[in-house]
């Protein structure tokens, strides 16, 4: 850059705001900088050891330069609507040219001028026409490349805040899909289950009692899912241990429950209630259909590195040729969809040693410290957690 014509640098169109302040902010020093090392570095390859001249005259344009930014900045959030329209954007600020080229080159000639006299020296350049075309077509260059940059800050910023509402509204819309689900999950076992209480209640009052704890556990669960639909293993076999338990008593000395749980998982997250409903399946298309002693094996480990596996097996119950999917393991399907996508897996299939088998995988998440539902010990079998039966 000569010394003669000055430099009249960017006055960057509209300053961004918000999120777009930071990184505009940085690429303007930047800028900058790079103009500022270029000039000393031209003057120097002249001979010209005076680098307080070019100093001047690149501190002179970013100073007025950065005022008239200054002066914009609160303008720019005005133009988002038109983001959408570039063409439209970008005539805006173009329209201020015709005021801020000869207001920049004013006032840069004015501060050189002043710094000059201070020094009681004379500031030396072109004829004045010649210095406006020469210092108003690189201006209008530079405030172009400004005002696109700017453009581009405020479009990625809006695209940017998109992206975030737009997760948003799908954090709101799946925790509505959990509700909703939620509200499915209704023991359809529940007027059995009072019954049985019922029927106790004469003869082991504190069987009843315990009975009932087991049943407001389990809907209080059904009523906090949608606010909490992640829980420790423990707590959900703490539920799961009173559903059996419930439903151990309605068809007492006819179920053996068999647990097979690895302690180390017990403090790990799983999705609240996604086993129940496969107990609950056991009961419904096995011990209540077929005669005979049911079986029915729980377990819960690992399965590789980073997934856990549960599954519900009895021995009474087939597969049929077409699974039918009811409310309750589509319920789980579609809840294991939503909180893990293709990671979580339902699978029915035919238990090796007769009836049928659930199984359900779900990606492992960090061990929490667990709230304690009820206490549990699913390491016993139906008959050691009945008395009598």
């Amino acid at each position: 850059m000569a010394n003669a014509p000055a430099q009249g640098k960017t006055p960057s169109a509209p300053g961004p705001a918000g999120a777009t302040a930071r990184p505009f902010l940085l690429a303007w020093a930047v800028f900058w900088l790079l103009l500022a090392v270029v000039e000393v570095q031209d003057h120097l390859r002249h001979g010209q050891a005076d680098l307080w001249r070019p100093l001047l005259w690149e501190g002179s344009s970013c100073l007025v330069a950065s005022a008239l930014v200054a002066l914009l900045w609160p303008h720019v959030p005005r133009l988002d609507p038109l983001l959408g329209q570039p063409w439209r954007w970008v005539v805006r600020p173009l329209a201020l040219l015709p005021l801020a080229a000869p207001a920049f080159v004013g006032a840069v000639y004015a501060i050189r001028h002043g710094v000059h006299a201070l020094a009681d020296l004379t500031y030396q350049h072109a004829p004045w026409p010649q210095v406006l075309l020469y210092e108003g077509v690189k201006f209008s260059l530079f405030f172009g490349l400004f005002v696109a940059m700017i453009f581009g800050f405020r479009s990625f910023a809006a695209l940017h805040a998109e992206r975030l509402r737009a997760e948003a509204h799908l954090a709101l819309a799946r925790e509505a899909q959990l509700t909703q689900l939620a509200q499915q999950i209704e023991p359809h076992f529940l007027f059995n289950a009072i019954n049985t209480v019922a029927s106790a209640i004469p003869d082991q009052p504190a069987l009843a009692e315990r009975l009932l704890l087991r049943l407001a556990a389990l809907l209080r669960a059904t009523t906090d899912l949608a606010r909490r639909p992640v829980v420790t293993l423990d707590e959900e076999l703490a539920l799961l241990l009173a559903y059996a338990e419930i439903m151990g008593q309605r068809f007492a000395g006819r179920v053996v429950t068999e647990w097979r749980v690895d302690e180390s998982l017990r403090g790990h997250r799983v999705p609240a209630l996604i086993l129940q409903p496969l107990l609950e399946n056991a009961f419904r298309h096995g011990v209540e259909r077929y005669p005979g002693l049911a079986r029915i094996e729980i377990e819960v480990g690992g399965a590789g590195a980073d997934s856990l596996r549960a599954s519900v097996a009895c021995n009474l119950g087939a597969l049929p040729a077409v699974p039918e999917e009811g409310v309750g393991l589509g319920n789980v399907r579609r809840r294991l969809a939503l909180l893990h996508g293709e990671r979580a897996s339902l699978l029915l299939e035919a238990n090796p040693g007769g009836g049928v088998r659930a199984v359900v995988e779900w990606p492992e998440e960090p061990p929490a410290r667990s709230k304690g539902a009820i206490s549990s010990d699913p390491g016993r079998t139906m008959a050691d957690t009945l008395p009598g039966t």
